[in-house]
């Protein structure tokens, strides 16, 4: 993850208004590319790359309105099948949870996380108008190294590291790894050193123990019921060096005298109790501890719980599994159950026999007001500081670095996870390479003195980060840049603005809306887009806030979920220290990391039109280097007659006209005015090159009025691949796009001779400007 891509460029498809309104999907007016006999076509691209991620929604997360969904990949099709079938996991791996994932998954939105490369070229349509969606893919150099995607692979190593998210390293382990662990105090204004480490070498797991932090008492939770005569069984996972293991049973206690025998691998192993009925509205969570005379070993249980007696029948909604390893309590699997967690049970065997109820509930924790405004305020005023070779890069709020930044909420993903059960930990499994030294500290402006925190950093030695490391390396140094404050009416909220070389990995957000009426959710009504490199055009705009953490219909209206990538942790409505409607979130990204090689800005909106109040606080993660990757080599004006000669620019059926527009997105404000040249033939110019380069692109500042213009490109002679642009705008014309050419044909140049060839069949290829950037 540490690795810089300097070659690659990860882009979007999406459904977004192309006047800047609001209209991202509603009506469907800008879902599709075009339409063919096979449907809508919602992404088209010819070169090489990998498709990341898709992202639907419509009728509240049902997705059977888009009829089938087909993927051609290099001419051939490699998935076709009703995407509602796809979602729900039916057609089989490698498309199954949580690879793939359906409304009930996300709260309202269905996902395709399964990576789709292709050498020349990709093309996604939709039987059906699909509204909502987005596609996220990357552009790569060339197809060197690349295999068309086979779904005949199945990916089942893949698809089992995904489902112990949260809960384990998904890491191969570190050779001669080994945890530096401290336990200390923290008087308020003050902070705490808990380890220094000696380099070269990388941090592989960070754990942090809070012993005063409490869990949030409201929990929106689904679950399932069963009656007289009835049982259920699920599989777990645990850590095989355990000396027994835990399990954490949450039920609803409004059904009184419910008692279930437990039998582990068929074995007796305990009860499950509950007392007289409580119609207070109040979770119960009941544990029951196994001993390493059963467990030792072991790597999996086989939980069955049968009825014996109940009021009415026995109810269940969640299960946290934790190991006992060497002294310490580690969570080792939870199985999230319910109507809305198709993919945990079906991941963890689960069944259910005299099914008597299914459903969710919004109930609540017994709190002491007190404890739980002292524990948000650790979790929002404790700052966890990661110094790596001199420079701190991580400097973040406890809470949100590890995944919700509203409370003690339960959190699982990827890379970082928070128990809430009792004595839980927050844990984070970034990568952190570093050539000297690294140092952790807990930073206290909490307003409390926090006490026996306990703090474990894994690290290993890694002799081959040092060079990779060094300025102009192929590494970067793990960041964690965080920033808290008021909106601005009219000005998109910033996730992360950073110079020089580097990989967005993804951010937790917090979202604390100041709307004291109506619609108290509208702040979600705000979409993401992206900027990298000076390119004047967002590579990604987004359709909506929830939409780009995946999910849908303001998370369906507040409904906690959790996926490898993405989730929302955290909900607030009007209490437990919210004034209004509060929301927390995580996305983070694998391939569809955004890589940068001189600039990146991330942005998001907060309401259809930047104009929803709202305290943001957000957690950005990424790895970089200060230095440049890419800079500019030449710049051609087309309708500058001058720059016309010098670059010996010819162009066949050419109609040159003053363009006055705007440019999509917030980087260039106001309209714009340049000559532009529509040619309907071969165009050819030459542009200056530094020989000392590893690659360079293509800009071009075009009119996008006309949507789908292709041609072919040519380098000294040599087809490099085809230039296809299906965007269309128009309202704001102006497009700023890119295309690669690889290091084997620009290397050691010093000059380049680039011929672009229009189709027969594409409209009239536009042009204000080309600009040549080299990497390198």
């Amino acid at each position: 993850m540490a690795e810089l891509r300097p070659g690659a460029q990860t882009k979007q498809f999406s459904s977004f208004d192309r006047t800047g309104g609001n209209e991202d999907g509603f009506r469907g007016v800008y879902s599709c590319l075009r339409i063919t006999t096979e449907g809508c076509v919602i992404a088209e691209k010819t070169g090489a790359g990998e498709i990341e991620s898709m992202w639907f929604t419509r009728d509240e997360g049902n997705m059977a309105g888009n009829g089938n969904l087909k993927v051609e990949l290099d001419g051939s099709t490699v998935l076709d099948h009703s995407l509602q079938d796809i979602v729900d996991g039916r057609i089989g791996a490698p498309f199954v949870w949580p690879l793939v994932g359906d409304g009930a998954d996300t709260s309202g939105g269905s996902v395709i996380k399964v990576p789709m490369p292709y050498r020349h070229s990709m093309r996604i349509t939709v039987q059906h108008n699909p509204l909502f969606y987005h596609v996220t893919y990357r552009e790569l150099p060339d197809a060197a190294g690349v295999r068309t995607f086979d779904p005949r692979d199945q990916a089942l190593d893949v698809v089992d590291r995904l489902r112990g998210f949260g809960v384990r390293d998904p890491k191969p382990v570190a050779h001669r790894a080994r945890p530096t662990s401290a336990t200390g105090d923290i008087p308020d204004g003050a902070s705490g050193k808990f380890a220094t480490l000696g380099g070269p070498g990388v941090i592989t797991q960070l754990r942090v123990t809070v012993p005063s932090l409490v869990s949030e008492p409201r929990v929106r939770d689904d679950g399932r019921a069963f009656g007289a005569g009835g049982h259920s069984s699920l599989r777990v996972s645990i850590d095989p060096a355990n000396t027994g293991v835990r399990l954490t049973r949450r039920v609803d206690p409004v059904v009184g005298h419910q008692i279930a025998d437990v039998a582990v691998d068929g074995k007796p192993a305990g009860r499950w109790t509950t007392g007289a009925a409580d119609p207070s509205g109040t979770w119960t969570d009941q544990v029951l501890e196994l001993p390493a005379s059963r467990t030792a070993g072991r790597s999996q249980l086989r939980i069955t719980s049968t009825f014996v007696s109940s009021d009415f029948d026995v109810n269940e909604f969640r299960y946290d599994v934790h190991s006992l390893v060497g002294g310490q309590w580690q969570r080792t699997d939870v199985l999230d159950l319910g109507p809305g967690h198709p993919g945990e049970e079906g991941a963890h065997g689960y069944q259910l026999s005299r099914p008597s109820w299914s459903g969710h509930q919004i109930y609540r924790y017994q709190r002491d007001p007190a404890e739980l405004a002292a524990s948000q305020a650790v979790l929002s005023g404790t700052r966890l500081r990661i110094t790596f070779d001199g420079k701190t890069t991580v400097d973040s709020p406890l809470g949100e670095f590890f995944g919700s930044g509203l409370g003690r909420f339960d959190s699982r993903a990827l890379l970082s996870s928070i128990d809430a059960t009792d004595g839980g930990a927050l844990t984070a499994w970034w990568p952190m390479p570093y050539r000297h030294r690294a140092v952790v500290e807990l930073r206290n402006a909490s307003g409390r003195p926090v006490t026996g925190v306990h703090v474990e950093v894994t690290s290993a030695p890694a002799p081959e980060v040092s060079a990779g490391l060094l300025p102009g390396g192929d590494l970067g140094y793990f960041s964690a840049t965080s920033h808290k404050g008021l909106t601005r009416n009219g000005s998109d909220w910033t996730i992360l603005q950073a110079a020089g070389r580097g990989v967005f990995y993804g951010e937790t957000q917090t979202m604390t809306g100041l709307i004291p009426s109506g619609n108290q959710r509208n702040y979600l009504e705000g979409d993401e887009r992206v900027y990298a490199d000076g390119v004047a055009s967002p590579q990604w705009h987004g359709t909506g806030t929830e939409d780009f953490f995946e999910s849908g219909w303001y998370f369906r209206e507040g409904t906690n979920f959790a996926m490898p990538l993405t989730g929302n942790p955290a909900y607030k409505a009007a209490a437990d220290g919210c004034q209004y409607d509060c929301t927390g979130a995580l996305r983070l990204m694998a391939g569809d990391a955004v890589p940068f090689s001189s600039a990146l800005t991330f942005t998001i909106e907060h309401g259809p039109a930047d104009d929803a109040p709202a305290e943001y606080s957000t957690t950005a993660y990424w790895y970089g280097q200060p230095d440049q990757g890419v800079r500019q080599a030449d710049l051609l004006d087309v309708g500058d007659d001058a720059g016309r000669a010098a670059h010996g620019y010819t162009a066949e059926g050419e109609t040159r006209a003053s363009l006055t527009s705007t440019f999509e997105g917030t980087q260039v404000p106001g309209p714009v005015t340049r000559t532009t040249a529509a040619t309907t033939g071969q165009v050819r110019f030459a542009m200056a090159m530094d020989p000392r380069n590893a690659g360079a692109r293509l800009v071009r500042t075009g009119d996008q009025n006309s949507g789908y213009q292709q041609a072919a490109v040519f380098v000294d002679g040599r087809q490099i691949g085809t230039w296809t642009q299906p965007l269309q705008n128009t309202t704001h014309r102006w497009l700023e796009d890119t295309f690669a050419l690889p290091a084997s044909v620009t290397s050691g140049r010093s000059t380049i001779d680039v011929r672009i060839v229009p189709a027969d069949s594409a409209p009239a290829w536009s042009a204000a400007q080309y600009r040549l950037e080299v990497l390198g």
